[in-house]
């Protein structure tokens, strides 16, 4: 993983120089294309934040500003039929996230999982559709002259790093949509792993505020917001690998979720895909991969960094292990003592089937963990029994 961000690192660098040196080779941009150029950049960055909020916004925007006459003229998304449904859309999340903080645990779980499948579309629709668009507009802006064409040919050395900028701004453009995108994804991931909706509506506040500041930053001085996106972008870089992880997590969460996959699902004889619940040596959190039992009997998990480089592969430590029967998800635990701690997330589609992976991997312990292990007490406590629930043995 830190061969790719060196290699990411690497091309951002290159990138970088090839704009700052074409950026010198132009005159100087004068105060209204820099203005556009700002504005450009901050609407890429708040669309990538939440792409359904920022596209019906920036489509409303352009509508209302746009001069009489050339209506017709305005991109799709800048059409009433288009962005008056999405922000309706939008307002009728905000509902959902109010109401879901009354909503007993797990009442809301079904419209979380349907609005991360939106994000993720939304996403996509954005970045191949919008997101080239505008930064088409700050391209534009940056090639904007007054002298004479050779001029800006000249480049260094006689070079002409013109071509170059066209090529390079829409790719770039993208990249760093994609790095704000996964940051802004996340809060819909910790939204559908959370059990609880006070949690669910503070996380999509503290996004919505932050994209109002972003935006009320951009009508005071869209130079402020510039500066302020570039700060996100360099900090979404820094973290993409987490990001990225938790990002793979809440796809197949929710991919499992809406199939209803754990119904015609059947764990494989020996490797099963899991989620790391911890770091283990050097394995990060949420790293997918593979748990193996190895011919001496310990249990090994095999993964690619990124999903496609070269496999690792990680011994997980001997121990009591036990199968943790949850509400959505099982998971894997070893017991130290009286305390325990959670190593591997199993994605939803191995809920009812904890028993055939305590088989696979030998674990001779079954229990009943989180939400699901406290509905039951509760249950039991109506019921008027104090017993608790005993370990099922595999």
């Amino acid at each position: 993983m830190k061969r790719f961000s060196y290699l990411l690192f690497v091309l951002a660098f290159c990138g970088s120089l090839s704009f700052a040196a074409t950026e010198s080779s132009l005159p100087a941009v004068t105060d209204s294309q820099g203005r556009e150029a700002a504005v450009a950049l901050t609407k890429i960055t708040g669309i990538a934040l939440s792409p359904m909020l920022g596209v019906g916004a920036v489509g409303a925007y352009d509508y209302f500003t746009c001069p009489k006459g050339k209506e017709d003229k305005l991109p799709w998304y800048a059409q009433i039929k288009f962005w008056l449904p999405a922000l309706l859309l939008v307002g009728v999340v905000a509902f959902k996230d109010a109401a879901g903080a009354a909503l007993p645990p797990g009442w809301k779980k079904p419209l979380d999982v349907i609005e991360t499948v939106e994000n993720k579309v939304s996403g996509l629709v954005a970045a191949g559709a919008v997101v080239p668009s505008i930064a088409y507009i700050f391209h534009s802006t940056l090639t904007k002259t007054s002298v004479e064409p050779h001029m800006m040919q000249a480049g260094i050395l006689g070079m002409s790093f013109a071509p170059l900028l066209n090529i390079l701004t829409i790719p770039v453009a993208i990249v760093c949509f994609v790095l704000v995108w996964m940051v802004g994804h996340i809060v819909n991931v910790l939204i559908l792993i959370s059990p609880w909706g006070a949690v669910d509506a503070a996380l999509k506040s503290m996004r919505t505020g932050f994209i109002g500041f972003l935006t009320a930053t951009c009508f005071v001085n869209p130079k402020y917001s510039a500066a302020l996106s570039v700060v996100i972008i360099i900090i979404s870089y820094f973290i993409a690998g987490w990001s990225f992880r938790l990002s793979v997590f809440g796809t197949a969460f929710t991919w499992d979720f809406v199939t209803r996959r754990y119904k015609r699902f059947q764990p494989a004889p020996n490797a099963n895909w899991m989620f790391t619940a911890r770091p283990i040596e050097k394995t990060p959190i949420r790293t997918y991969g593979k748990l193996t039992k190895v011919e001496d009997g310990t249990l090994r998990f095999d993964y690619r960094p990124w999903l496609f480089l070269a496999p690792n592969s990680v011994k997980l430590p001997a121990g009591r292990y036990y199968v943790g029967r949850g509400l959505l998800f099982p998971e894997i635990s070893m017991a130290e003592g009286e305390k325990t701690k959670v190593l591997l997330a199993m994605p939803p589609r191995y809920r009812n089937h904890e028993d055939e992976v305590a088989q696979i991997y030998d674990i001779r312990d079954i229990r009943d963990v989180g939400l699901l292990k406290g509905l039951k007490a509760i249950w039991n406590w109506l019921k008027g029994s104090t017993a608790q629930p005993a370990a099922t043995p595999a």
